[in-house]
This record gives structure tokens, sequence and C-alpha cells, in this order.
């Protein structure tokens, strides 16, 4: 891979995963719960949120690898779920959070491509069109995998809302095996990456196309990942 398209991805990559993770204390903080801003969450600076195996290292693996597979995340957000003033309510609004926040973020990225597109600072699979198309797909990755309802992702938080007796407190517990469950699904499981690569890709449709830029975005990412 080209060292300036690298170090470029790299520098839309890292703040997007970072600010997954500001949102969610950003929205914790104003439901009533000061845990994130007592631990310096609260800030679109990326330092505060890397994890150097999670945000840096294991992204980097796959990608220069070229594994087919793409992985990583930050430092997670503490919440104190008892101390938000709505705790199911808000626990649902504080994951949902971070994957808007991407999706956002995606839609930001794609107004600029066709910004740069039309003034032709982006032309055909530039340099510009990769890091641009690959910040687009990436953020798209990092809502839908996040959406994926198995605690700890965001969707179960999500999903929580909508359960009681019970069927909540069976799913809850899922919690302790979790990260175990979403491993084997992604990297031994064809058909859960089908489910989220067709994910991506729809979500990567619907933020590029009210833009005029989903070809050029194809471009970049073929030209980048060939694919």
């Amino acid at each position: 891979m080209d060292p300036i398209v690298a170090a470029g991805i790299a520098a839309v990559v890292i703040p997007s995963i970072t600010s997954h993770e500001a949102m969610h204390g950003f929205v914790a903080d104003r439901l009533g719960d000061p845990t994130p801003r007592a631990q310096g969450r609260l800030t679109l600076n990326p330092l505060p949120h890397i994890d150097p195996f999670l945000t840096i290292l294991l992204p980097a693996v796959l990608l220069f690898s070229g594994s087919g597979v793409i992985f990583g995340g930050a430092k997670p957000v503490q919440v104190n779920v008892r101390l938000l003033r709505n705790p199911r309510r808000d626990w649902a609004l504080v994951g949902a959070a971070g994957p808007l926040s991407n999706l956002a973020i995606a839609i930001g990225l794609s107004a600029l491509l066709s910004v740069c597109v039309h003034i032709g600072l982006a032309d055909g699979p530039s340099r510009l069109t990769q890091i641009l198309s690959a910040g687009i797909l990436l953020n798209a990755l990092l809502a839908v995998f996040n959406l994926i309802p198995i605690p700890p992702l965001d969707g179960s938080r999500v999903l929580q809302l909508f359960l009681s007796g019970p069927a909540l407190a069976s799913y809850l517990r899922m919690e302790r095996y979790g990260l175990l469950l979403i491993v084997g699904l992604i990297f031994f499981f064809p058909p859960a990456q089908v489910f989220v690569s067709l994910g991506v890709r729809e979500v990567t449709r619907a933020v590029t196309l009210p833009f005029g830029v989903a070809p050029a975005v194809e471009q970049g990412l073929r030209a980048l990942f060939g694919i």
C-alpha cells in the first residue's frame, strides 16, 4: 500500500474509532452519569481513547496482511448504568450514540468527497479518493458491526430496551461469553461475514448515493482493496 495513502487512512480512521467512544461518553454525561467525564473521556482528542492493541496494532496487521477482515476498536468508555436518570432507556441511547456518530462521519466524508470531485481534487482513483473512500467504508463497518445485538456490542444496549423478565435476564448473562461469540462468528462463521459485508455495502451505498459519489467510492476501493 502507498505509504501516503496508509497514513491518510490512519488519520481518518483513528479519529473515527475514538469519536465513537467519545460519543458514548458525551451522551452518558448528558443523561446523568459523570463517570466518563471523571475519566477524561469527554474529548475528541484520540489519545485518551486509544487502546494500543485494538486501535492500532490489530487493524494494521489485518489491513496490511490482506486478511479480508478488518477488526478493531478503542478503549471502551465506562458507564455506570445505575447513575443514568432512566437506566434502560438511557443505556439504549448511550449504545446508539456510537454507531450514529460513525454514520454521521461517513455522511460527512461523502459530502467532502463530492466537493473534492467537483473541484478536481479527487480525480479517478487518486490518493485522496482512496483515503476518503476507505474512511467511508470503515465508518460504515464500525456502524454495522457495533449494531450487532450481541453483548457487549452497542446493538445489545438497544435491544435490551425491548426485553423484559426472564428473556432480559438471560440476554444480559450472554455478556460473559459475548466477545468469544463475536470473534467466533466473524472469523470462523462465513455466513456472519457475508451478513456484515452486505450490511456495510448497503450502508456505504446509502451514504454515498445522495452525494453522487458512489462510483468514485467504488473506484477508490477497487484501487485500494481490489473490491
